[in-house]
């Protein structure tokens, strides 16, 4: 099992930034690809980002590209997701999820997840 807990959530403005925070405790974190996904009321969840076992590898969707940059820190258990350029699009509750297997984007991929974290950006 890995238990992961997300921080870092709350109302930004459009334009600004934040930085969400995951941390994982159980089995060796290494051994997992980590990622990132967002769900907005009535919406499917999506991938936003996701990072290799050893952060050598970063994958991201296209509407985040350029603006979101995910990275984690092994010895620490944790993984980040600096967010800026916010648009209003954004606002969504952002999930912190982990997988044995690499570059996958589906969420049925993952085995597990956090509670999530609210994003709120306002015009």
């Amino acid at each position: 099992q890995v238990q992961l807990v997300e921080s870092g959530g709350g109302l930004v403005q459009a334009g600004g930034s934040l930085r969400l925070s995951c941390a994982a405790s159980g089995r060796t974190f290494s051994n997992y690809a980590m990622a990132w996904f967002r769900q907005a009321p009535g919406k499917e969840r999506e991938f936003v980002a996701g990072i290799s076992w050893i952060g050598t590898s970063t994958y991201y969707a296209d509407s985040v590209k350029g603006r979101f940059t995910i990275s984690r820190d092994n010895a620490k258990n944790m993984v980040y997701l600096q967010m800026d350029s916010l648009k209003p699009e954004d606002p969504a509750i952002y999930y912190c999820a982990a997988t044995r297997a690499l570059r996958r984007r589906g969420a049925n991929e993952y085995d597990y997840w956090g509670q999530g974290t609210q994003l709120t950006v306002s015009s």
